[in-house]
């Protein structure tokens, strides 16, 4: 296919992975205001907020299966206005049982949504043959800050969460749904000795060999969810600071997120995703290390800074990976991968919150340090690029489109 379909493509992808940014944003920081809205005890509130990444790993798992039949493309077509009307739906009804339907729609659609988003992230950087997944991610950053920041003008209103939330749905669902229109995927590529395609492409996904990149992916995600569940607390308890600035770290974090993701793929053309994610994980890991002996609070921000942009570039490169270790059979891979997602984002907060209570918060900020730096045993899982790219030449663009 012509270049200007491969860049149209990429540009609705990057759409929609900016969308799902702003939603997912959206819904994480007014947990507060859905927990008042249906009177859901601090009992119970753990339980739906367990209930959404575990039914979001059974999505992700049900999209491998679709897949083998239908387009991811497809998959992401429908799956993206369901989040948002899910969405919707948990800032419209006043019962529980709304509460639980809204958010179990979300987890389901949201595991399908993130699966086939990173099925197709990674079969267009085939096509391209060189790196451009930490772009799509980047746009992702950029939806989330978008989106934290309507949460804050709704939050700062005292809007409620339907006037919140329509204004959002009302203006992306259409501009995604007809931006689905341009969504480009690269054909498979040659399939390596032993591997099939179609059906037969699960069981050429040796997991024994996927193993380190999902140890990898579940390292990152206890970060990342150790910032966001703990970084306002930490700042505000440990390190004495005030309520106003205790919410600066995630938004900094979000930040400098965004910046790592935007130049990363420029690192990786030139430096190699090895080098990349072992910068990543030195500089995350060192994060958490200024974070615990930070003395006061602008010293804790500076470590926070440092984890977002050493985390940053760690999950597109671990998806990217999965698709040149398994060329013929990405999509199996890459929902397998997705799974290990939600196993991070599930283990990390209550791991950093039983870990503080019963020792220290300092200290069980050491906990995810050393899980990032372990992600330099298994840098060398993302070395198959030298294979599939070696010499600094690029594959031939093949594309299916539709």
């Amino acid at each position: 296919m012509t270049d200007a379909r491969l860049r149209h493509g990429r540009a609705s992808l990057a759409l929609s992975f900016f969308v799902q940014g702003v939603t997912f944003a959206l819904l994480v920081t007014r947990i507060p205001a859905i927990q008042d809205r249906y009177g859901i005890s601090d009992g119970l509130l753990p339980v739906f907020l367990a209930a959404v990444p575990i039914l979001a790993g059974v999505g992700s798992v049900v999209t491998e299966k679709v897949v083998a039949r239908v387009r991811p493309r497809v998959v992401l077509r429908w799956a993206q206005p369901v989040v948002m009307l899910a969405l919707l739906g948990a800032g419209a009804g006043n019962a529980l049982w709304e509460a639980a339907l809204a958010l179990g729609v979300f987890g389901l659609s949201v595991g399908a949504l993130d699966a086939s988003m990173n099925m197709m992230g990674v079969s267009l950087q085939r096509a391209y043959g060189r790196s451009i997944m930490l772009g799509f991610h980047a746009a992702y950053s950029l939806g989330g800050i978008a989106g934290a920041s309507m949460a804050w003008a709704g939050a700062h209103w005292d809007l409620s969460l339907l006037v919140s939330y329509l204004p959002a749905v009302v203006v992306l669902l259409p501009v995604a749904f007809i931006g689905s229109r341009w969504y480009a995927e690269g054909a498979a590529a040659a399939e390596d000795p032993g591997e099939t395609q179609g059906k037969g492409a699960a069981a050429s996904v040796s997991f024994k060999l996927l193993m380190p990149l999902c140890l990898v992916m579940s390292f990152a995600y206890i970060g990342d969810s150790t910032v966001s569940n703990w970084s306002a607390k930490y700042l505000q308890d440990v390190l004495g600071s005030s309520e106003q600035l205790s919410t600066v770290p995630y938004n900094v974090y979000m930040v400098t997120t965004l910046l790592g993701r935007t130049v990363g793929d420029f690192g990786v053309r030139r430096f190699g995703a090895v080098a990349v994610v072992r910068s990543g994980s030195v500089l995350a890991a060192a994060g958490f290390g200024v974070v615990a002996l930070a003395g006061g609070a602008w010293t804790g921000m500076l470590g926070f800074t440092m984890l977002g942009l050493g985390l940053c570039v760690i999950v597109p490169q671990t998806f990217a990976a999965a698709g040149r270790m398994f060329p013929g059979a990405s999509d199996t891979a890459v929902a397998r991968l997705n799974v290990f997602n939600y196993v991070g984002f599930l283990v990390g907060s209550p791991l950093v919150g039983a870990l503080g209570d019963a020792w220290s918060y300092r200290g069980a900020m050491l906990v995810p340090m050393v899980l990032v730096l372990a992600t330099l045993v298994y840098a060398k899982s993302f070395g198959a690029e030298s294979a599939r790219y070696g010499g600094g030449h690029e594959r031939p663009r093949t594309v299916d489109v539709g």
